[in-house]
């Protein structure tokens, strides 16, 4: 039986807030095999991206453990964790923000390249710097330009060579293209596909455009304040959603045919519940129409439904 490039076992980050412990991420269960595509999916505040840098170690977990080619990150020192990094790097949502400002194309690129002593000298430096713009459809003439004069796709094209410049096997794609026009967005898209077919490369893909992860993804998990709600291959997901909170999610998806006009759109009423101190029991109770006293009881496992699909509701335990 291979071994997945990526798990998580009990994973859990929490925040020191005044008024207790926020639960960003709590107890998220996942493995990616290599060459796969794992999407990310759920709304604004779920703790996608907190899930995300929490497994490259960028925040340290609070609970659980994360297995990267079957090492436990958490018990590696310093100076070996330094070295698995170099194979697990991010592509952040905002591509202005994530880059210097003071820094040329060429200098933006160049630095993981410096800080990890990849190459001999300077004019080898320079030729894989010339080799990732190529790679990644950036023009040799933008070299010398700072990310203000360039477009946010030209801008996110930086932000993917710099995490290809150490070629990693995995890559956290943060939301890469939801700053993005929909036309750049495709673009971007298609070159993160081709990418991973050339390089044999590994996503975590985060975002809360569905339309986006199913067209890229392998396997979805959906999260909601921090629980991972339903786990299933991709192509399954959307034939056969079980949780209702999936169900609403994907009813609201925009179809653009006539015939469509009429489908039926889950609305879902009531508050979110406070990710600060939860109290037991499933995470959606107040906004599901199915809510059971069984609920509120006690936090809802995941169950095996077959195909590889998983999905923690009470609904599903008979």
């Amino acid at each position: 039986m291979s071994v997945p490039l990526l798990e998580t076992r009990g994973l859990k980050k929490y925040f020191k807030v005044k008024t207790g412990w926020l639960h960003a991420v709590d107890g998220i269960d996942l493995s990616i095999m290599e060459g796969e595509t794992l999407g990310v999916v759920g709304e604004s505040g779920c703790g996608k991206s907190t899930l995300g840098r929490t497994v490259l170690h960028l925040l340290k977990p609070t609970e659980g453990q994360v297995f990267f080619r079957g090492v436990e990150l958490g018990g590696l020192g310093k100076r070996k964790l330094i070295e698995v990094r170099k194979d697990m790097q991010i592509i952040f949502q905002d591509p202005y923000s994530s880059l210097n400002p003071r820094m040329s194309i060429q200098e933006l690129i160049a630095e993981p390249l410096i800080i990890n002593k990849i190459c001999k000298d300077r004019n080898d430096v320079f030729r894989l710097v010339a080799e990732l713009m190529e790679t990644v459809g950036l023009d040799r003439r933008l070299s010398g330009s700072y990310p203000h004069e360039l477009d946010g796709g030209r801008r996110q094209r930086i932000g993917v060579a710099r995490a290809l410049s150490l070629s990693p096997k995995f890559v956290v794609c943060d939301e890469p293209v939801s700053a993005l026009d929909v036309s750049i967005q495709a673009q971007i898209l298609n070159l993160l596909m081709d990418l991973q077919d050339e390089r044999g490369l590994t996503y975590m893909f985060i975002t809360h455009d569905l339309s986006v992860v199913r067209h890229i993804s392998t396997n979805i998990a959906v999260m909601y304040l921090g629980k991972c709600v339903e786990l299933s291959p991709s192509k399954e997901l959307f034939k056969n959603p079980l949780h209702p909170y999936t169900q609403a999610l994907l009813s609201a998806i925009p179809i653009p045919r006539s015939d469509m006009r009429h489908r039926k759109v889950e609305v879902l009423s009531g508050e979110v519940a406070s990710p600060v101190n939860p109290k037991n029991g499933c995470r959606f109770t107040a906004r599901c129409k199915h809510c059971r006293d069984e609920c509120l009881q006690s936090d809802i496992p995941q169950r095996d439904m077959g195909n590889n699909h998983y999905v923690a509701c009470v609904l599903y335990n008979e």
